[in-house]
């Protein structure tokens, strides 16, 4: 699996060559057959679609630091083309330290969205705890932020939407809403068809094979979950341009997965 950032605005490859080797080894010393030439097959089909995805294992991107106790670890940047509908101009997780203070530094004219990953902080004096989101428009201040205790955060800008004013939606205060057979979901935040949400998964539940009209970043806040042939684990976080399909999303454990991306699934039928 790719183990660092990927470079600005690059769709890398989810399953490297040395992922493939390990899938292919058990078949290499078999003959001939129709078992050993459809698990190659499906390697290959894994490969070539997992080309189209960005997927970065937060645990293992490089830190930068950005102030004493606090650090910005880099999941996606864009490379200054026309964007693509939903597409981030910058994704990052910033891990503050307990007693860490720093004051954010947004791109010029962008809309910051954060997510307490886990832990707490105060944000220019409100509380924000897990799971607990802030979206801020661009004409703000950049905000100063506090954590006694240590946090982490996602931190995602984008263009800004026009007269758009802040909003906050606390995990506390907020129910979860029936969405599909085992699957939970909180809206965050929603313009038209495109949207932030968090969705909360039961062991066994799925989405069939879906395609994405905006980008769609998922990141896993808890849990597990498989993305076609790709297992998101805690921390990991995976964008999938417009255009693009997921054959199909599942999970064995149950989990709670932030998503950015479409409001409503294009569900697609054979």
């Amino acid at each position: 699996m790719s183990t660092d950032p990927l470079p600005p605005g690059r769709a890398g490859a989810a399953l490297d060559d040395d992922c493939l080797d390990l899938l292919a080894q058990p078949m290499a010393g078999a003959g001939p057959g129709p078992l050993r030439e459809r698990v190659l097959q499906r390697i290959g089909r894994s490969a070539e679609a997992s080309r189209a995805f960005v997927t970065v294992r937060t645990r293992r991107a490089r830190a930068m630091p950005l102030a004493e106790g606090v650090l910005a670890r880099a999941l996606y940047e864009t490379a200054g083309t026309a964007p693509r509908p939903g597409e981030p101009a910058r994704v990052r997780i910033i891990e503050l330290a307990a007693g860490a203070r720093w004051q954010a530094d947004p791109l010029c004219g962008a809309v910051s969205e954060w997510l307490v990953m886990d832990g707490a902080l105060d944000m220019d004096g409100a509380l924000l705890q897990t799971r607990d989101f802030q979206r801020r428009p661009a004409n703000e201040t950049a905000p100063v932020l506090h954590s006694p205790t240590g946090a982490r955060l996602y931190l995602r800008e984008s263009s800004a939407a026009p007269g758009e004013a802040r909003s906050t939606v606390l995990d506390a205060c907020t129910p979860w809403q029936d969405f599909a057979p085992g699957i939970r979901r909180r809206v965050l935040w929603t313009d038209g068809r495109e949207a932030a949400l968090l969705y909360l998964a039961d062991p066994g539940a799925a989405v069939p094979q879906h395609g994405h009209g905006h980008d769609e970043e998922c990141l896993m806040l808890d849990g597990e979950v498989f993305l076609d042939d790709l297992l998101l684990c805690r921390g990991d976080w995976q964008l999938a341009p417009a255009g693009t399909a997921h054959e199909g999303v599942s999970t064995d454990t149950g989990g709670v997965l932030f998503a950015h991306g479409d409001l409503d699934l294009d569900i697609r039928t054979a």
